[in-house]
């Protein structure tokens, strides 16, 4: 789990520093930085899968033993809040805790150069100091190497390791395990951290992808979009505890008693998702499924997943759901990110969304604002909107967000 996350100059994002936790929402108009924010987590997503700085900003076509990847919007160009006259360097720390019995404290930090695709500075600790590439003072952008002050623990002065400058240092550490004198337990922990990083999940699921087949019959993890969403029900399925779990989500959701979910199969083999209601023998079948509903049992059957990420990105995720079905929802976000090890972080512009939040989850709901200006954008808790504490006693939240108090007060 990233308990914390710091970005700076980074699209619209001038400096944000967030504290996170299971369950994070992220609210405010359009343009506000919320998508620029899912960005950067994409660009901790490249940099845990051990891509070069320029593929991570402008993407990569498919090769041998990777799937294309998609670079963030607007490529290394359009990446730094400042213009590049001013500094094409982005900043991003992010610390947490290692998964298991010790659950020692991480932190990462790295800097890279947008306009040429370099690693600036880079620095890791777990726990303790592990390397550091800024007391090197022969550190140069223009060398195609740099190097890291290695903590290896010996009395010794500290050595001094070179990696590949275009690539991050984190991924290129956990490969050297034994090489260049790396510990193991270093080794280890920045593999741990690089999967944290490089494991997370977008889900944006699209109606006409989900009302499709399947390509396959049984899928740990289905596609972004939604696709392989029937052959994840088949594998859902095949477990009765878990189906009736999920069965239970969709029985709330639709007006009718749902008795069943599943998959019809087309031609060839292939499945295509179903429900069975109110005692009827003929199922529907995802092509005559509303929007909303498809759409929901997505985002539901993206929880019980055999491989869950580590973080899961979800955004506007009222989209197609009814005013009156939208506890559920919140209800799904919360009892999900709080039984799993999975980390949730979902946009919303519905006020509904928010009247049902408990206090306790103020503190990771975050508004977003742009100044018109300087084009910045500020994220901050609502406990940290001024003032916010005292009103929302007075006046729902619901209400203060779309009455546009927020915007006010921030």
């Amino acid at each position: 789990m990233i308990e914390r996350i710091l970005i700076e100059n980074f699209k619209s994002l001038r400096k944000v520093d967030l504290k996170l936790g299971r369950m994070n929402l992220f609210i405010g108009s359009n343009a506000s930085g919320k998508s620029n924010f899912f960005d950067a987590l994409r660009v901790l997503q490249g940099i845990g899968n051990g891509f070069t700085i320029s593929e991570i900003l402008d993407g990569k076509p498919r090769s041998a033993t990777s799937e294309v990847w998609e670079g963030v919007r607007g490529g290394s160009s359009k990446a730094c809040f400042l213009p590049e006259a001013q500094t094409d360097e982005i900043a991003f720390l992010v610390s947490g805790r290692l998964a298991g019995k010790t659950g020692a404290a991480w932190e990462y930090a790295i800097t890279l150069g947008a306009s040429d695709g370099r690693v600036v500075h880079e620095r890791l600790a777990v726990p303790g100091e592990v390397f550091d590439s800024a007391p090197v003072s022969k550190n140069t952008r223009a060398d195609p190497v740099i190097a890291v002050r290695y903590q290896s623990g010996n009395q010794s002065r500290p050595p001094h390791l070179k990696f590949e400058r275009a690539r991050p240092v984190l991924t290129q550490l956990a490969r050297a395990n034994g090489d260049q004198g790396v510990k193991s337990a270093h080794a280890e922990a920045a593999s741990a951290i690089a999967r944290t990083l490089a494991n997370m999940q977008r889900i944006d699921p699209s109606p006409a992808v989900l009302r499709g087949y399947s390509q396959t019959q049984h899928i740990a993890r289905m596609g972004e979009r939604g696709e392989n969403f029937a052959a994840l029900v088949n594998t859902i399925g095949k477990d009765a505890k878990t189906k009736d779990a999920y069965l239970s989500w969709l029985r709330q959701l639709r007006p009718a008693e749902v008795d069943d979910v599943g998959t019809l199969t087309g031609a060839v083999g292939e499945p295509l998702f179903m429900l069975k209601e109110h005692g009827r023998v003929e199922p529907f079948p995802a092509t005559v499924l509303s929007d909303g509903t498809l759409r929901f049992a997505a985002i539901t059957a993206a929880f019980f997943q055999p491989d869950m990420p580590d973080v899961m990105t979800i955004e506007e995720i009222e989209n197609g759901i009814h005013a009156s079905r939208v506890r559920l929802l919140v209800d799904l976000l919360r009892s999900r990110a709080a039984a799993g090890t999975t980390q949730v972080m979902a946009t919303t512009h519905s006020p509904i969304v928010l009247a049902w939040l408990t206090e306790a989850e103020y503190a990771s709901t975050f508004f977003c604002k742009r100044d018109e200006a300087t084009g910045e954008s500020r994220i901050c808790a609502l406990p940290e909107v001024p003032h916010f504490l005292d009103v929302v006693n007075k006046q729902p939240i619901a209400d203060l967000f779309a009455e546009g108090w927020l915007e006010a007060a921030l």
